[in-house]
Order: C-alpha cells, then sequence, then structure tokens
C-alpha cells in the first residue's frame, strides 16, 4: 500500500484530490486539515489528522503516519494576491514545515504552483520561460519552489512542482467569477456586472485538475515544474456566456462595468506538452 499525506484536504481543491485519492485501491490516505469546522468527507482508505502546519508536531513525518508523498495544497492568506503576507508569514511557515518532513524521512513532495509566478508574460506560458512574478503570491510561491529545489541537495527527494492555471467547480470561492454569476441568477438580478470579459485565460474544471495531480504523485519522481492546465485559450466573456447557456440562465451581461485587473496580462494559457509527454502511454 502507498502511504498519500493530503494537506489543504477541507479546502476546494483538496476536497477533489481527496476524492480522486479515495477511488484507488492501494493507497492509505492521511488527510490533514487546520481544523474541522464542518463535517469532513468520509474517508474509505484512511483517516483525518487535525494539525496547524504553522505549528507541527515535534515528530510531524511520524504524526502524519510516515506517508510515502505529501500533495501538499495548504495556503493561507487566498485570494488577497497583493498581501505582504504571503511572504512575510507564510513563505517560511511553508518552507520550514516541508523541509522539516523531508529531513525525517519524506521521500516525495508534490506542491501546489501558481501561474503567477510567470508574472505579466502574455501568450502561451511553457515550464522554460523564465519565471517573472508581479505579485506577492506569485513572489511567496516562486520563492518556495527555489527553496525546496536548493533542499534537494542536502536531503535528496523526489519534487513535483504542479503549476495551476484558472480552476472552476464545486466549492469554488463565492468571491470567484462563476460563483458570483450563480448567486446574481439566484437574486433575481436582470444584468451581471462584469470585466469587458476579452481576457484569455486557462480553465480547467477542478475535478481534472485533481485527476492530473494524483496522476504525477503517485508516479513518486522527481519531475519538477510542469503545468497543470488545458493549454487552450478560452475569453472570461465566453466561459461566462457558456455558463449561461449551459443552466438556461436568463441575465444579460453588463460588460466593462469592471476594470481588467492589473496583476495579470490581457491574455495568457498554459503549454501542455510536458504533461502530455510524461503522461502519455507508451
Amino acid at each position: 500500500m502507498i502511504k498519500v499525506a493530503l494537506t489543504g484536504a477541507t479546502g476546494f481543491i483538496g476536497r477533489h484530490v481527496l476524492a480522486v485519492l479515495n477511488s484507488h485501491n492501494g493507497v492509505d490516505v492521511i488527510a490533514v486539515a487546520r481544523e474541522f469546522r464542518a463535517k469532513v468527507p468520509v474517508i474509505r482508505n484512511g483517516y483525518w489528522v487535525q494539525m496547524d502546519i504553522s505549528q507541527p508536531p515535534v515528530n510531524v513525518f511520524e504524526a502524519l503516519g510516515c506517508p510515502d508523498i505529501l500533495i501538499h495544497l495548504a495556503w493561507h492568506g487566498l485570494p488577497n494576491y497583493r498581501s505582504l503576507r504571503h511572504f512575510e508569514a507564510e513563505l517560511p511557515i511553508q518552507y520550514a514545515f516541508l523541509k522539516q518532513l523531508v529531513q525525517q524521512g519524506l521521500k516525495s513532495v508534490v506542491v501546489t504552483g501558481t501561474c503567477f509566478e510567470y508574472g505579466m508574460q502574455s501568450g502561451p506560458l511553457s515550464e522554460e520561460i523564465e519565471t517573472r512574478p508581479a505579485n506577492p503570491y506569485g513572489f511567496a510561491k516562486d520563492t518556495l519552489r527555489k527553496q525546496l529545489q536548493y533542499l534537494q541537495a542536502p536531503d535528496s527527494f523526489n519534487l513535483t512542482w504542479a503549476r495551476l492555471f484558472y480552476m472552476y467547480g464545486d466549492g469554488q470561492s463565492d468571491s470567484s467569477l462563476i460563483p458570483q454569476l450563480t448567486k446574481a441568477v439566484e437574486r433575481g438580478d436582470k444584468v451581471f456586472n462584469m470585466s469587458g470579459g476579452e481576457q484569455l485565460r486557462d480553465y480547467l474544471p477542478v475535478t481534472a485538475v485533481a485527476e492530473k495531480m494524483v496522476s504525477l504523485a503517485l508516479k513518486q519522481q522527481n519531475i519538477g515544474t510542469i503545468n497543470i492546465c488545458s493549454g487552450k485559450p478560452l475569453s472570461v466573456r465566453n466561459l461566462v456566456e457558456q455558463r449561461i447557456r449551459d443552466e438556461q440562465y436568463h441575465i444579460e451581461l453588463n460588460l466593462g462595468f469592471y476594470p481588467y485587473p492589473d496583476y495579470e496580462p490581457i491574455a495568457f494559457w498554459g503549454d501542455t506538452s510536458r504533461f502530455d509527454h510524461l503522461t502519455k502511454v507508451r
């Protein structure tokens, strides 16, 4: 049996990753949550551990059941990407936690990165492109990746840096675009205020993101940085219009009500070549 520990297991992505792990035979799951505020999902092939990663026990690796793999999703302070807390407080907490686990015996780590590591670069973005983060969250994530790569020299371990783009699906934050659209319809709003909607982004259902992350984790390889994305640019306007058609909503779009975000370029999407090559059936 392969033991897989999962931090951030009650979060948006975490719940879907947990569902995928739950469907795998031959996998024992140790799901980690900071606190149990509500009923947590049932784990048929594992158990829950309550742990604050900012204050882990001395024997943290043992406390997590000595896992073979860690899928690390936990990160506090989102979606406020501009908060200095990301590198002033969260970054040292994250690195200390992961370093402690590695030094106590963890051999494979999968950590979520972000497309914001690429910064204001436009067009198709591949893993070979130099990172140029333009907000504190992207900077903190990019720095953590580099720290872990340096840590591999004295403490050999497999590192997969899963660089996420945009996701949607069940459990998404209420402040995200699609949940806001749904709420507007439920309120009976006649119009939905949004930006011009011409931004090109890379969207992937969170269920697909979870499947991809688990498939990479179970390889137990030193994969390095890899994009988790669709590889297909889609405008924000088209995304919203598609949801309106699919759900048969009766609402008009008030385009241009909000300005475009100044912390991301107008058009960018991920390159899936590396993921496709790594996961293709030989």
